[in-house]
């Protein structure tokens, strides 16, 4: 007989959540987690502590610019690196022990250690091997580099994003090489925090594949708040000695001429790759995609019976509330009930200042496929909430409906609140909704939501106050 009805490996936001629902749904269930914290990379070295960095950096600009102009003044502020980071720590730690609070109430084992699956329907761990009924890898992800750049986070000189967040003091000059969702958000920390900071960027653009008219305005914004852009170039390599820095590049207009970039710290921020090392998938048989992704079905099976794998180790974007989505699905295939995701309604969001937030399909993709679309689109600069915080001048909304049917096909939100805000829109295209729905639902005011309400009416007869 087996000792659990699943043992899920790994503890981040797709783990934890699976398990939560899995011993809600009345399966004994276990985590496997060789962290001394649950929560994964998400709760521990990313996406928690970089937003307690965002929101103190953020704090510290408008100390810096905006106070004096609403007759706040007074003593200037000061950095305490080591205080900001105990601060970060605090946080965190906060939100770990909420989540092994959490498996305590659902009567969910922690078994500490790595993982390895012998077989289907058997974990171990250490000396000692598990046996359950089925077995969820949600094992994560990990920061990938480029060729001819050694990462070592713990000389604080050529660093990832986890070593970005420990750095023992604020660097002079910092080049991030990668102008996606962590590049940004890490440089802009620093940039507050008055490092010198430099983007290397191989693409036209920063964060690729994104609306292109945010890609603009968000570029001209960070390029205000002192960040520095070099795009279009292919970096080779980095020199580093113990204190200091060189990165090669060259640009792809000009391959042949190789420059260089002096920095006190280069953060790598070039996207994260799978990690199921150690786990036996290729002595079990498991069927991987071309890029070292597991493969799943529908019901995220794996070729395996009884192993099912979530979240950044399959498909799809590498993101924690697509992890928790599946997480949750994959309990109730497990319960034998039926598990859900619409993939075409996951947002993604940066947290820089302003914020940055989609859903949905792009203007660039719709016209690819030849659909017939109309586009509303508000600027914030009408929006008497955001002139307020000053966080107006170049922010705005903007949705993209089906031009016959009206219907929703996809938004892009750069302002403040964006992260928020986008769920408004989340769940008009899950209920299939229109634009002029949300044109008729009152909005309250003064509010950023209203830039919504006001985009949506972009889709139809004109906003008001535009």
């Amino acid at each position: 007989m087996s000792q659990y009805d699943v043992i899920i490996i790994g503890a981040g936001p797709g783990g934890y959540v699976s398990a939560i629902r899995c011993a809600q749904l009345g399966l004994k269930t276990a985590v496997v987690e060789g962290r001394d914290t649950l929560g994964g990379t998400c709760l521990n070295v990313g996406c928690i502590p970089s937003k307690a960095l965002l929101h103190a950096t953020h704090m510290l600009h408008e100390a810096e610019h905006n106070f004096a102009t609403m007759g706040l003044k007074g003593k200037t502020q000061s950095v305490d690196w080591n205080q900001m980071k105990s601060y970060k720590t605090d946080v965190v730690g906060q939100n770990t022990g909420g989540i092994e609070f959490l498996f305590k109430k659902n009567k969910i084992d922690w078994i500490k250690g790595y993982g390895s699956i012998p077989a289907a329907g058997k974990v171990t761990v250490g000396d000692t091997t598990y046996e359950t009924k089925n077995i969820v890898i949600a094992s994560g992800s990990v920061p990938s580099s480029l060729p001819g750049v050694i990462v070592d986070n713990d000389k604080g000189i050529v660093v990832d994003s986890t070593g970005a967040l420990d750095l023992p003091k604020v660097p002079k000059k910092m080049t991030v090489i990668g102008a996606g969702v962590i590049g940004l958000e890490l440089g802009s920390v620093y940039a507050r925090l008055g490092s010198e900071v430099t983007v290397v960027e191989y693409m036209d653009a920063v964060c690729p594949g994104m609306d292109a008219d945010v890609r603009r305005s968000f570029k001209r914004i960070l390029e205000k708040q002192g960040l520095k852009f070099i795009m279009g170039a292919a970096v080779s390599g980095v020199d580093a000695t113990k204190t200091k820095a060189k990165v090669k590049y060259a640009l792809k207009k000009k391959p042949d001429d190789v420059e260089t970039l002096d920095a006190d710290v280069v953060l790598v921020a070039t996207g994260r790759k799978p990690f199921a090392e150690g786990l036996g998938l290729d002595a079990l048989g498991i069927k991987m995609t071309e890029r070292g992704q597991i493969a799943t079905d529908a019901q995220w099976r794996t070729n395996v019976p009884g192993i099912f794998a979530i979240g950044d180790v399959i498909e799809g974007p590498m993101l924690a509330h697509k992890a928790e989505d599946e997480g949750m699905a994959v309990a109730e295939v497990m319960a034998g009930k039926h598990g859900h995701v619409n993939y075409g309604v996951i947002p993604g969001v940066v947290y820089t200042t302003p914020e940055v937030a989609t859903v949905g399909a792009t203007e660039a993709a719709l016209k690819a496929e030849g659909r017939k679309i109309k586009v509303g689109k508000f600027m914030f600069m009408g929006n008497a909430r955001a002139k307020a915080v000053h966080q107006a001048e170049g922010a705005f909304a903007k949705i993209i409906v089906d031009k016959e049917t009206d219907r929703i096909l996809g938004a892009a939100i750069i302002g403040p609140a964006a992260g928020d805000m986008i769920h408004e829109l989340c769940v008009a295209m899950e209920f299939g909704a229109s634009a002029q729905d949300i044109a008729l639902t009152c909005h309250a005011h003064p509010t950023y939501s209203e830039a919504i309400r006001e985009a949506a009416l972009a889709c139809g007869d004109g906003p008001i106050h535009s």
